[in-house]
């Protein structure tokens, strides 16, 4: 039996490219599509998208809709699945582009998946804006796409530096999913910057998205002897491999990136943890007033605190509707102008500043998983 995202992909592919790019059908709501892994292998992503989502939008419709010219519109919110997988991601996008006919969509977050999904929505001149695909192919060529989040040449050298500089490290190996482009993009990046910052990468292992056993690569990266591993992989990977490199008796320092970010590492990983660090977006213990009023926002209606992805979320729908008060109109081109027109954004995650492309300028914290919490540890700008 065909899979539900190729049934999905076959039945609307002829319709997309048919479409203007002038806006959605109707003016009497806007549409806004959410393409995000509710299921899959990182369905925790996907659950904190939808829900930053659903509580901005709810604040909008509580105060009566966004006002477009001389009306106050409600938003509609249409949430699609794209199962994690990059077809799905890519057949999502379409289905709200010339089915749903959306203004705008938000997200994918993983990066594998919001690359091809920004294929689809820069070809019907629909905008998309990720949250947290880190990725610079995502917007790289593209007027119609944007991020809310920092890129990965940026993110491997905030964590190389960090590195050389305070954990005073001279050699480190990389263990990565070759399969991934968020993964192995943010390796090669470290790699880089840590070479040029005068240290040796002394293992550089890859494996399969899926894989579940370790051994050979972190026996070979023993044998180096790193005095740091860094693993810029998944949450619901990064305990396993931990876990296995203690079992093996591998004495170094564990160091991540954002994909490190979300509870379920800590309840996946427990005490082989504690002592990491890792780059990401914001931090909670460290809010500024935008950031305490969110955070108490989303605690009381959900019950617990926003990861980054949630805060990502928030921002990049809060970027959106900036750029649709200055335009004033639901024609996607004259959104997507004042979209590429805002300089500067302060958001959730902090301060952003936007140069004539979709990739923000902002800075990165880096976190220590501390007593079993992420803890704030330091911050770093960029150059």
């Amino acid at each position: 039996m065909p899979s539900r995202s190729f049934q999905l992909g076959v039945s609307i592919v002829l319709a997309m490219f048919s479409l203007s790019a002038c806006g959605p059908k109707t003016d009497q709501e806007i549409r806004l599509g959410v393409n995000a892994e509710l299921t899959g292998s990182k369905p925790v992503v996907g659950d904190s998208c939808k829900k930053a989502a659903e509580l901005i939008v709810a604040q909008i419709n509580q105060d009566g809709g966004f006002l477009v010219g001389d009306k106050k519109l409600p938003v509609r919110l249409i949430i699609e699945d794209n199962e994690d997988k990059a077809e799905s991601a890519a057949a999502v996008a379409q289905k709200l582009i010339s089915q749903d006919q959306v203004l705008a969509i938000i997200g994918p977050n993983a990066s594998g998946n919001a690359i091809p999904a920004a294929r689809i929505c820069e070809d019907a001149g629909v905008i998309m804006i990720s949250p947290w695909s880190t990725n610079p192919k995502t917007t790289e060529g593209k007027k119609y796409v944007f991020r809310a989040c920092f890129i990965d040449d940026f993110q491997g050298r905030v964590m190389a530096k960090f590195a050389r500089q305070h954990l005073q490290a001279k050699t480190a190996a990389v263990l990565y999913d070759v399969a991934s482009e968020y993964n192995k993009g943010i390796a090669e990046f470290f790699k880089q910057f840590f070479e040029a910052a005068g240290g040796q990468v002394v293992a550089f292992k890859s494996y399969t998205t899926g894989d579940k056993d370790f051994s050979s690569q972190l026996t070979a990266i023993k044998g180096t002897h790193p005095e740091v591993l860094f693993l810029p992989n998944y949450y619901n990977e990064v305990p396993l491999q931990v876990m296995q490199a203690r079992s093996q008796g591998l004495n170094t320092q564990f160091i991540g990136s954002d994909s490190w970010g979300s509870q379920e590492l800590l309840n996946l990983g427990g005490k082989d943890l504690e002592g990491g660090f890792f780059s990401t977006h914001y931090a909670p213990d460290l809010a500024t007033p935008t950031a305490q009023k969110f955070i108490a926002q989303f605690e009381a209606q959900y019950g617990k605190k926003p990861d980054d992805v949630a805060a990502l979320t928030y921002d990049a729908v809060q970027i959106l509707f900036q750029a649709l008060s200055q335009a004033n109109s639901l024609d996607r081109a004259q959104v997507r102008e004042a979209l590429a027109q805002i300089t500067e954004f302060d958001g959730v995650t902090g301060k952003m500043t936007f140069r004539g492309t979709g990739d923000p300028i902002k800075s990165a914290v880096i976190l220590q998983i501390k007593d079993g919490q992420f803890s704030y540890f330091t911050s770093v700008q960029p150059d």
